[in-house]
């Protein structure tokens, strides 16, 4: 085999700077050729491109000023006195612009504007809900409330239509010894009704209130055959809840609500109101009901207005005071009910106040029921009776009414179906 390196220059040799693709190395020691050449192209560019930006610099920065009578191609920029003020709007009309002053004032105006805004905010919930609906809460809390709608074996089921019992009682709860003389309403103790209605609100129709009359008789729960007004008596054994039991029985009408007034608190109301205008036809005067009253229109206040109602001193007796005690409360609840009372804060006020510190109610029952019963009383309610047949004296009771079984008939069985009662079961 021959030699390998024959031919080959020895490594080391002084011609290996002359080969090709080999860097040289300059004889007066610099920098090999190529790398020269490399280094100074990338370096020279660098250094041309660093010139270059700081040349750019220099002349954006600097403005030249032109020559006298040269125009110049650069706008002046304006004073800033002489700058618009901004329209509110960019451009791009993309919104309004903001423009500071640097002292925050308008943020602090725009601040202040959400913070009033809140608070009318929260104002208005407070007077428009928070307060109606305390206001609301306190009145139904103050409501007297009795056990008067009682369950029992045989009781009517529900019913379409509503119905609401409305007994005036001669409580002399609440009345002073001198009120008392000034209302004559006597001394008697207990209490026993002076007013029985029925106001039914059909499901269509026209409301009717229905007077009972207290000599009906009936036959009463675990006191036996006597006149309704018996069922209401405390000596008795009666009450509220007895008193509904027997109309129910009587009649197979069920009452869906119970409200019932004394005499202190009807004085009360009516003089809440401002008293209530009334036109008797001819001069009225008893002096056992402390009534004394010209014929005519006039307002009576509360005191005139009992005995009013109370009064028996005319041609028919009890059947007179039984009209006008419909025709009295008729009155009184379009006047309780009208825009001049209730939005008069001087007579709303005392009227709930009287009027919830004197009623009482069924358990079940709240102001929203007496609500409901005051608005259906305004719709022009028609104002009748039980029909009468005959009002004879048995002996051990006295004077009693009898229904007329056809046509009370036929007042009961459009109750218990919700429809307006008959013309012809009307009572005058």
């Amino acid at each position: 085999m021959g030699d390998r390196n024959e031919g080959r220059t020895p490594q080391g040799s002084p011609d290996d700077h002359n080969r090709t693709g080999v860097f040289r190395r300059d004889p007066d020691g610099g920098m090999p050729d190529q790398i020269e050449r490399m280094y100074r192209k990338r370096h020279g560019d660098r250094r041309r491109r660093r010139e270059e930006r700081s040349t750019g610099e220099e002349t954006s920065a600097t403005r030249r000023m032109p020559a006298a009578g040269e125009t110049s191609a650069t706008r002046r920029m304006p004073a800033a006195e002489e700058r618009p003020r901004s329209s509110g709007r960019t451009s791009g009309g993309r919104g309004r612009g903001r423009v500071y002053d640097g002292t925050g004032q308008s943020r602090q105006r725009r601040e202040m504007r959400r913070r009033r805004g809140r608070t009318i905010a929260v104002l208005a919930l407070v007077i428009l809900v928070i307060l109606p609906a305390g206001f609301y809460f306190w009145a139904d809390s103050r409501l007297r409330r009795v056990d008067a709608l009682t369950d029992y074996e045989g009781r009517p089921g529900e019913q379409p239509g509503d119905t609401y019992m409305i007994v005036g009682s001669d409580s002399r709860e609440g009345l002073t010894e001198e009120d008392r003389q000034e209302l004559r309403t006597g001394d008697a103790q207990g209490k026993r009704t002076d007013t029985i209605m029925v106001l039914y609100v059909p499901d269509n129709g026209s409301p009717s209130i229905i007077s009972v009359p207290r000599d009906s008789l009936v036959q009463i729960p675990e006191i036996g055959e006597n006149k309704i007004n018996a069922a209401f008596a405390s000596a008795l054994g009666g009450g509220p809840g007895k008193l509904v039991r027997t109309f129910e029985q009587e009649s197979g009408v069920r009452i869906d609500h119970y409200v019932e007034v004394g005499f202190a608190g009807f004085v009360d109301i009516v003089n809440a109101v401002g008293g209530v205008e009334l036109c008797p036809e001819e001069p009225m005067k008893d002096p056992k009901a402390g009534l004394d009253i010209p014929a005519g229109c006039q307002t009576l206040d509360g005191e005139t207005a009992l005995g009013y109602v109370r009064t028996r001193a005319s041609a028919r007796a009890d059947l007179d005071r039984i009209q006008r005690q419909r025709e009295f409360f008729s009155v009184l609840v379009s006047e309780a009910t009208s825009p001049g009372t209730l939005l008069n804060p001087f007579r709303v006020v005392p009227l709930v106040m009287e009027g919830t510190d004197t009623f009482e109610v069924d358990e079940g029952d709240h102001l929203s029921d007496l609500a409901g019963m005051a608005l259906a009383m305004r719709e022009n309610p028609t104002t009748t009776a039980i029909p009468i047949s005959s009002t004879p004296t048995l002996a051990g009771v006295g004077s009693v009414v009898l229904w007329d079984e056809e046509r009370s008939g036929q007042m009961f069985e459009a109750m218990r179906n919700g429809q307006q009662i008959p013309e012809s079961a009307l009572q005058e």
